[in-house]
């Protein structure tokens, strides 16, 4: 293992994503933020990439591949029975995470939408990005540990509730933070670092 000094900051992780179809900027930038916000407790610091801009001479520690699915936005809700079936999902191999990640955002916004609609037009994309920052974060805790292992609480739970990705604060329990910091993938990074 290498030592690194504390006060300088792991490598970035590159996350390269891809969506089926544009999603509004206020979307985009809440699920960033929010996905930010929860993992920079465990030293996580991301940056984001489009797949469609990939060039294989720019060079990262690690790179993780998520794919939007559906419509990424709050507009248009209307009450319809919810599809049953995971919010998101990573990829796997013998039985690991590989830094795949799927979200399918069809689902979210059935998801939540009854909650969704109770809210003024213009708040709904931004409680809506910040979801799926929670989804997203849950996924990238799986690809970042490489575990398929879940929690009894915290962003590494297995079903949420709608009020956990609604709710004012959702962060990452101090076991989770450990987790991920003694990754392979975070030692990575802080190998990759700058000292």
């Amino acid at each position: 293992m290498v030592e690194q000094d504390p006060a300088i900051p792991p490598a970035p992780l590159a996350i390269y994503t891809d969506f089926q179809q544009d999603a509004p900027k206020a979307v985009l930038d809440e699920m960033r933020a929010e996905a930010e916000a929860i993992l920079a407790p465990a030293g996580l610091r991301f940056e984001w990439r489009p797949l469609a801009g990939f060039r294989p001479d720019i060079v990262s520690a690690a790179v993780v591949v998520a794919h939007f699915h559906d419509r990424c936005d709050a507009a248009g809700l209307v009450m319809r029975g919810n599809r049953p079936g995971s919010l998101a999902w990573t990829d796997m191999s013998d039985g690991r995470p590989l830094p795949f990640i799927h979200v399918d955002c069809g689902r979210v916004r059935t998801f939540l939408q009854t909650a969704l609609l109770g809210h003024r037009l213009q708040d709904r994309d931004l409680l809506y990005g910040c979801a799926l920052g929670r989804v997203l974060a849950h996924e990238l805790c799986h690809a970042i540990a490489a575990s398929p292992d879940h929690a009894p609480r915290g962003v590494a739970r297995e079903d949420y509730l709608v009020e956990d990705l609604l709710s004012p604060a959702f962060r990452l329990e101090s076991g989770e933070i450990e987790v991920l910091r003694a990754s392979s993938a975070m030692e990575g990074l802080r190998a990759a670092s700058p000292r």
